[in-house]
């Protein structure tokens, strides 16, 4: 989710700054493609299903404005997400709103033990490679919920299952539907 000319997109692309090409990694996206934007998402939504939205960068605004919206809209099941672990602020005492502190390297981990030490988390959404079964079990001290991503085969999700991982964010549903079954 990203704040761009003043709207709330649901994108995971980022632009050129105020150009609207939108890249990730190795791929571009025309500018003049649509773009779905915070409140169509609300308003196509089921009321009971859950929703993650993962705020990208800093700007205060950012969180705000999704504040305000799901505000308007009274959503029952929403967890926002974010790496700029000051984001997640607006949103400490909405009612239904479950925070999760992103986590996508070593030093970020190291800070969340740090700066949480004596509270605990809704949740911690962290990158892969950070995990093993101790970490996840130091985690779930920590916070009620731990998801991990990105996870692209099954012998990944078998793994953060064994280890006690409670969600998984994947771009491969199709790759890890026979995990999921199971």
């Amino acid at each position: 989710m990203r704040l761009f000319a003043g709207r709330l997109e649901i994108r995971h692309e980022k632009t050129v700054g105020p150009i609207p090409i939108l890249w990730d990694r190795w791929k571009l996206a025309a500018p003049r493609s649509p773009r779905l934007l915070l409140d169509d998402l609300l308003d196509a939504a089921a009321d009971d299903t859950e929703l993650l939205l993962d705020l990208k960068g800093g700007d205060p605004r950012l969180a705000a404005g999704v504040a305000r919206a799901l505000a308007r809209r009274g959503r029952a099941a929403v967890s926002v997400c974010s790496q700029s672990w000051a984001q997640l602020e607006p949103f400490a005492h909405m009612d239904g709103v479950r925070t999760i502190h992103s986590v996508g390297g070593a030093r970020a981990l190291q800070a969340l033990h740090a700066r949480f030490a004596d509270r605990r988390l809704d949740g911690v959404s962290i990158h892969r490679k950070l995990l093993d079964a101790d970490v996840v079990a130091a985690l779930h001290e920590r916070a009620r919920l731990v998801i991990s991503w990105p996870v692209a085969t099954e012998a990944e999700a078998r793994d953060l299952a064994a280890w006690g991982v409670d969600g998984l964010i994947t771009e491969r549903y199709e790759a890890l539907t026979g995990a999921l079954a199971r």
